[in-house]
C-alpha cells in the first residue's frame, strides 16, 4: 500500500467518523457512559494487581538481603 492509498483511506475514515457521530452522537454517548466505568474498573483492578505483585517482588528482595 502507498503512502497516497493510506492517505485517501484515512481521510474517508475522518469523514465517516465526523458523520458517524453528527447522525449517531446520543448512541455514541450512550455508549461511553457505560464503557467508561467498565474501563477504570479493569484499569484499577490491572493497577492492584501489579502494585502487590511489586510489594511482593520488593518483600523477597529484602529478605534475600538480610
Amino acid at each position: 500500500m502507498n503512502k497516497m492509498t493510506g492517505l485517501v483511506g484515512g481521510g474517508v475514515a475522518a469523514v465517516l467518523g465526523i458523520l458517524g457521530l453528527i447522525f449517531w452522537g446520543n448512541s455514541f454517548i450512550t455508549i461511553l457512559k457505560g464503557g467508561i466505568p467498565i474501563i477504570l474498573l479493569w484499569g484499577g483492578i490491572i493497577s492492584l494487581v501489579a502494585g502487590i505483585s511489586e510489594l511482593k517482588e520488593t518483600s523477597k528482595a529484602g529478605k534475600k538481603q538480610d
